[in-house]
């Protein structure tokens, strides 16, 4: 039976992840941060399954890492703990970086020090590409215009480091924005779908939202993990981008929320200045062809066909909240 360590567990990549990994036979063992003891609704189905065993722990904490990793012993690391929020990454910045690029520096030392022999995944982001204008592939320069993106950026090159100067089988997954119904409600695409389902049920009159001509390559978080583990099946390690290679605005991804539900979205969406970055990052669109020829990786989902499918997910929650009141 192979072994998995996922750091961000609890987490909507990490539950995908947990979820794929169960299903093919996998011991899967988790990172939870203690302060995340009481938001795991997102892995709470997978409680009673005897292959699944969660471990307390931090990435800032690197000897806490040696001795987990030491006694897990796991074949395949996916790292996709971090701090994920790129506005909030501006007012945190100290912490983003010690979790998302020193976090990375500690796991990767931590597999060293314990001698494992293991495929080392690291959860990249199209946020590193930053200010570089679209298509943006494994080749492009990266720019990022956040902290979050600056610490993604420095734990992409510690991984790229680990891979050639240590033989590591290490592999960086650059991930577009993927999206779900366990995507977090202080993401953009969560907030709106899960206004329109409180809208529609005349529980809020309005959702406010920053800059709506941001335009961002969509998918589906569970096909995107898929590709995480087809990276560290690879015959080498290699980086890869996964998107669907098509851009939409918040706007669009608005439109197509509200008028699901047969609402304009013009009549409930507010602008706030306070939601916009101080650096923005204008245009971010994939191209995934390195992933479809080496991997046979390719996104499914349409962004346009996800703000539906997200809608009616926040429509059921909502209806058992309410029947619970």
């Amino acid at each position: 039976m192979k072994r998995a360590f996922i750091t961000g567990i609890t987490g909507q990549d990490g539950s995908y992840l947990a979820e794929l990994l169960l299903g093919k036979g996998y011991d899967v063992h988790g990172l939870v941060r203690r302060s995340s003891a009481m938001t795991r609704t997102r892995i709470d189905h997978l409680n009673n399954n005897p292959n699944l065993t969660l471990h307390y722990g931090d990435l800032t904490d690197g000897v806490a890492l040696v001795n987990l990793v030491r006694e897990i012993e796991p074949h395949e690391v996916y790292n996709l703990g971090a701090m994920s929020h790129v506005k909030v990454s501006f007012e945190m910045p100290d912490y983003t970086t010690s979790t998302n690029a020193i976090g990375t520096l500690h796991l990767l030392s931590a597999i060293r020090a314990a001698g494992i022999d293991c495929r080392f995944y690291q959860a990249s982001t199209s946020e590193m590409f930053g200010s570089t204008p679209p298509p943006q592939n494994e080749d492009s320069k990266f720019h990022p215009r956040s902290p979050y993106g600056a610490s993604k950026l420095q734990a992409h090159w510690t991984t790229v480091n680990y891979r050639e100067a240590y033989g590591l089988f290490a592999v960086s997954g650059i991930l577009f924005n993927h999206e779900s119904p366990r995507r977090g409600e202080n993401f953009v695409t969560r907030k709106i779908t899960k206004a329109v389902a409180a809208i529609e049920e005349g529980i809020w009159d309005h959702v406010e939202l920053g800059n709506l001509t941001a335009i961002r390559d969509w998918g589906f978080a569970p096909e995107y993990v898929e590709g995480m583990w087809r990276m560290l099946q690879a015959d080498e390690p290699d980086d890869y981008v996964l998107a669907t290679g098509v851009g939409h605005t918040v706007r669009d991804f608005c439109e197509a929320a509200f008028a699901h539900a047969d609402l304009d979205w013009e009549k409930y969406v507010r602008y706030n200045e306070s939601f916009e970055r101080p650096s923005e990052v204008d245009a971010l669109i994939g191209d995934s062809s390195k992933a479809h020829e080496k991997l046979g990786w390719k996104a499914q989902t349409t962004a346009l066909d996800l703000a539906r499918v997200m809608v009616d997910a926040d429509r059921e929650d909502l209806a058992r909240l309410l029947n619970k009141g």
